[in-house]
């Protein structure tokens, strides 16, 4: 199982930026059953925050001593068997990912386990069970964190470049956020230029390899008007 009990962020980071490189098609599709367990279920606010943020940010010890330290699981899933997703971790190792309508899902926005479907990438935390599953609290779907350099801008997408891979970034009209140095993230994106560097945050599509744009963050001092 590739449930691990705190995890390298470093090495996360590399996960979940290595899935926006793959260019994967859809293996198939599948719908989850919500249905409540009621056993290893806790509430997300227990284990940490559930935002796309909180994916990357280092584990934290929950305060009550009855709650167990918080595990993750993360790869690409290759099944779903009712409220359990089968997942090949990126090391060749498998995990087993229970969800519950007490799981919080991301998939670019805030959703339901409805809509993950075999072939995503996934990243989750969660509490191990006796079985050996991962009763998830979080499941980030398809996240990706990219620094990467803006080679082109259009109504509906960035062209960006990641080291030797070249990236469409999909805008997304009320949910695409630019954060220009220290600032607030704003839906204003008429600062973004072509040449600057910034951090994308993001959801990959494995239908073709783009990613769904949540926000994108350049340095302090860029974002002068064009």
């Amino acid at each position: 199982m590739s449930a691990y009990r705190t995890g390298d962020p470093l090495g996360r980071r590399r996960f979940l930026t290595a899935a926006a490189l793959r260019g994967a098609t859809v293996i198939g599709t599948g719908a989850l059953s919500t249905g409540a367990l009621g056993t290893g279920v806790i509430g997300a606010t227990a284990l940490g925050a559930v935002d796309a943020d909180a994916a990357f940010a280092a584990p934290i010890r929950p305060l009550d001593p009855a709650v167990a330290e918080s595990a993750f699981a993360e790869g690409r899933i290759t099944a779903i068997n009712h409220d359990v997703l089968e997942v090949a971790g990126s090391y060749g190792d498998h995990s087993r990912v229970r969800v519950t309508n007490a799981t919080s899902v991301w998939k670019a926005r805030a959703t339901t386990a409805a809509d993950i479907e075999t072939g995503d990438g996934l990243y989750a935390r969660g509490l191990p069970l006796p079985d050996g599953t991962l009763a998830a609290d979080a499941v980030w779907v398809n996240i990706v964190n990219l620094h990467a350099t803006i080679r082109g801008i259009e109504k509906t997408r960035l062209h960006l470049a990641h080291g030797q891979h070249e990236i469409v970034g999909n805008l997304m009209a009320r949910t695409t956020s630019a954060s220009y140095g220290d600032a607030s993230p704003t839906a204003d994106l008429s600062r973004l230029t072509i040449g600057q560097s910034a951090q994308v945050l993001g959801a990959w599509r494995p239908s073709d390899g783009s990613v769904d744009l949540v926000r994108v963050a350049v340095a302090p001092g860029a974002g002068r008007r064009r």
